[in-house]
């Protein structure tokens, strides 16, 4: 008898379980990645653009699904020939065309309306190899609208990267990132 009541509870409540999924979708031409790589004559800053993005989340759970995508090929530094090194001997964009983040889970409490800071946990895949990270991300969702923003730094070559430094020009082995995404809420 009490498994029976268990199940009736069980079927009852499911449907409203399931309508509190929503899936944030990255507005791919208002969202931007920036990059800053310190060196010893400038701070080398750049932008990559997105290819996709689309994160699934229970307000009142703490698992997501999803992923950022963003095309390797496309960042860009303000110099040519520094950008054609990079695509080449750094990102090796023939071979690994995408970046991404899968975000798996978080901690903090995310707000049904207004402002949250939560801490994301999920997978950088930078170069087809798989990175375990934990990011901050500062979140802010309005009627059908959201936006978040992170900040983490990128130990490119801890991760297996080249620096690209030579002769007096020496650069730093992490490079600091920046994501601003835009988007809507779809239930």
């Amino acid at each position: 008898m009490k498994r029976c009541i268990l199940l009736v509870l069980a079927v009852i409540s499911a449907p409203s379980l399931f309508a509190q999924y929503q899936t944030f979708v990255v507005d791919t031409n208002a969202s931007e990645v920036k990059i800053s790589l310190k060196t010893t004559h400038e701070l080398v800053n750049g932008t990559f653009g997105l290819q996709a993005g689309s994160i699934k989340f229970n307000p009142g759970a703490s698992n997501l699904s999803g992923s950022i995508v963003v095309l390797a090929a496309s960042g860009k530094t303000g110099n040519h020939s520094r950008d054609k090194k990079m695509y080449k001997d750094i990102l090796e964009v023939e071979r690994y065309n995408t970046i991404s983040f899968a975000p798996k889970s978080y901690a903090g409490t995310l707000a049904p309306s207004g402002d949250s800071s939560i801490q994301v946990s999920g997978t950088f895949t930078l170069l087809g190899t798989p990175h375990e990270i934990t990011v901050p991300m500062q979140i802010h969702l309005e009627s059908a609208s959201a936006t978040a923003k992170i900040h983490f730094v990128v130990p490119y070559v801890q991760w297996g990267l080249k620096n690209p430094s030579f002769l007096f020009w020496k650069a730093e082995n992490d490079v600091a990132v920046d994501v601003n995404l835009k988007g809507t809420i779809a239930k």
